[in-house]
């Protein structure tokens, strides 16, 4: 079969290797399509982890199941099913599951799928099956599935930033992901919605997708712009995608007083950021990260990709061939006119 593995940032190489054998309590899928992370083209983030084959946004169809698979409890798959895989899931029973703080599980952290999401086939291990593989509905497209993760990310983020009815939320960075919370920032109760980016194509597709306002940040100051907006208020939920301290630094400037900053990103491994602990405390502001999501977030995304608030028609830009992979990810790297990169499988 064939995969894309990457070796260096620079150096993504489309490489044969064995269909997996599955085990007694594991599944395998036909990959159907995966699409290319925005965490994927961090060079500092990636390349630890090389070699490796990228991707961890996959769906396909299950095409053998382990012959234990029918006696684990709750297993209700079958051969033939169309699946969305998470590439890792919790245990469901330690002290961090038991809190819903599911990406701290030591489970969740060892698991993963063999050998990754831009393969032609892919291994779904018994913890992942059990606790983060959805099936999807009928009239669920596999590339609105390739959704599901990057939704739940955000719906992760949008929980964890404490939104409430009324607020004013600004998202920083207006890749994908930003895309996903402006989508969605209404649904959880978001009055104005800002967005701020510096890519016309980027700013334009906020527009469209539900944002009030947007503010292009190589011809307009973000503080400016916003208190101008909010009436001198700013806002109460700031969500900063981009991989920067910077960013955070703006966060926090244009956060309102009892206001959340959401670290959607890490920063680059050497940025510190220095911040006013007196301001910080006398305003009364939260900052908060948000790093993956858990299975009660997949099972959310999934919900609002089946009511059509989610959907792959808006989001998806570019659609490759698991030969064009580097192409794709060359792309997502160059964050310009694109949003979504997808490997589409035959």
């Amino acid at each position: 079969m064939k995969t894309a593995k990457l070796y260096s940032f620079s150096d993504i190489r489309i490489e044969d290797i064995p269909i997996p054998k599955i085990g007694n309590k594991e599944a395998l899928i036909k990959t159907k399509a995966c699409g290319i992370c925005s965490g994927d083209v961090m060079p500092w983030y990636i390349e630890k982890k090389a070699p490796l084959v990228i991707g961890h946004e996959p769906v396909g169809e299950i095409i053998e199941i382990g012959k234990e698979c029918n006696f684990l409890p709750n297993f209700k798959l079958k051969v033939n099913d169309r699946v969305f895989v998470h590439h890792h899931a919790p245990c469901l029973n330690c002290k961090y599951c038991q809190r819903g703080d599911y990406v701290q599980c030591e489970t969740w952290k060892k698991s993963r799928i063999i050998p990754g999401g831009i393969s032609e086939y892919i291994l779904v291990p018994e913890t992942i099956l059990l606790n983060d593989t959805l099936k999807l509905p009928d009239h669920i497209t596999y590339e609105d599935g390739v959704l599901i993760e990057p939704t739940a990310c955000v719906v992760k983020s949008l929980r964890r930033s404490i939104i409430k009815k009324g607020d004013t939320l600004l998202v920083i960075g207006l890749g994908v992901m930003g895309q996903i919370h402006i989508m969605l920032a209404r649904e959880y109760g978001a009055n104005i919605i800002i967005g701020a980016d510096l890519v016309p194509f980027r700013l334009q597709k906020a527009i469209e997708f539900g944002a009030d306002y947007v503010i292009d940040v190589s011809k307009e100051e973000l503080y400016e712009r916003v208190k101008d907006i909010t009436n001198g208020f700013m806002a109460d939920i700031v969500i900063v995608c981009p991989n920067s301290v910077y960013a955070i630094k703006d966060g926090l400037k244009t956060v309102s007083p009892g206001g959340t900053v959401v670290v959607f990103t890490p920063s680059k491994p050497n940025e510190i950021l220095d911040i006013n602990i007196n301001e910080i405390y006398f305003k009364d502001i939260n900052i908060v990260t948000s790093y993956s999501c858990g299975p009660d977030d997949t099972k959310t995304a999934l919900d609002f990709i089946s009511k059509g608030i989610i959907k792959a028609e808006k989001l998806i830009t570019h659609r490759f061939s698991i030969d064009d992979t580097d192409r794709a990810y060359r792309i997502t790297a160059k964050a310009r006119d694109s949003l979504k990169c997808a490997i589409i499988f035959n």
